[in-house]
């Protein structure tokens, strides 16, 4: 029998994840069950089961597969000279976000970030996550600063602390109430840049 490509192998566990979320977005974790996602993915138990041995295994995949790209967004922009304008920055980072909230990536994540209040496992995940980009907002606000685009006395914690706020904000709102999109929170961050 020859031997299965690992290329194939990436793409059914992606077929799979992709249907789960799909699931998860529709019902929520605790509705969906492992029947809803052989269903959804078009895939037999023992095909989904080579892959997760659980729902959970597969929330874990979700919660962590794309973790790393509003980092690695921000980390490109904080090597780039000169730096971007500070709106053009946070309209790009939310550029990304309000994308892969579009796309369904990010869907889940307040599902993922309300299962971290009670698991551990989660709590690990979400913490991961949100101590590296408020890492990367901090180190934005070093660039700034050292670039004369913030006072000298500026708290760079501080201040990447307040922009990791963005984040969880923008996809609350974008999600709950629907109106909010990357150019209303800029045009909000540039009015608020002239607040005494």
């Amino acid at each position: 029998m020859p031997r299965v490509s690992d290329e194939h192998l990436e793409r059914r566990r992606q077929q799979i994840l992709d249907a789960a979320r799909r699931c998860f977005i529709r019902k929520g974790f605790h509705l969906t069950s492992m029947q809803d996602v052989f269903a959804e993915s078009g895939l037999s138990a023992g095909a989904v089961y080579r892959y997760f041995k659980s729902k959970n295994e597969i929330i874990h995949a979700i919660a962590t597969e794309r973790q790393g790209i509003a980092v690695q967004l921000l980390e490109r922009i904080i090597k780039e000279d000169p730096l971007p304008p500070f709106e053009e920055i946070i309209e790009r980072f939310l550029t990304l976000v309000q994308s892969m909230l579009d796309d369904g990536t990010l869907r889940v994540a307040p599902q993922v970030w309300a299962e971290a209040l009670h698991d551990p496992t989660y709590r690990e995940i979400v913490s991961g996550l949100f101590v590296g980009l408020r890492s990367s907002w901090t180190s934005l606000a070093v660039r700034m600063r050292d670039a004369g685009r913030l006072p000298e006395d500026a708290d760079p914690e501080a201040i990447g602390t307040s922009l990791m706020c963005l984040m969880p904000g923008f996809v609350m709102q974008r999600l709950l109430v629907g109106d909010v999109d990357a150019t209303v929170v800029t045009a909000g961050i540039r009015g608020l840049a002239g607040a005494r």
